[in-house]
């Protein structure tokens, strides 16, 4: 019915799939990726999850009659480094192995 179908060999790929997935979850969660904007008035560092560890602005960067600016600045830097994140993250997953079977 099914062929040259291996569930065993099936269910080993899938383990190791999921301890791939495991590994590089954890080695991206621990790396960090920093992006600027405004010249470098606004600073974010996110950790591979994307949460944000760090905000640094210049004072240069707080005109108290401009706040949007400044929030551009900050939401353009936090655009930036999660793109970073997403990137990093989007390498780090594990291939799919070809699943004997079900087609390659």
């Amino acid at each position: 019915m099914f062929g040259d179908f291996d569930i065993n060999s099936l269910m080993q790929q899938a383990q190791q799939l999921q301890a791939d997935l495991e590994r590089a979850q954890e080695e991206l969660a621990s790396k960090t990726f920093t992006a600027t904007a405004g010249g470098e008035l606004v600073s974010v560092e996110l950790n591979g999850k994307g949460d944000i560890e760090s905000l640094t602005i210049q004072p240069d960067a707080m005109d108290p009659d401009d706040p949007e600016t400044l929030a551009a600045l900050i939401i353009a830097a936090y655009r930036s480094a999660k793109s970073q994140v997403d990137s990093a993250a989007a390498e780090a997953m594990p291939a799919m192995p070809p699943m004997p079977g079900l087609g390659s």
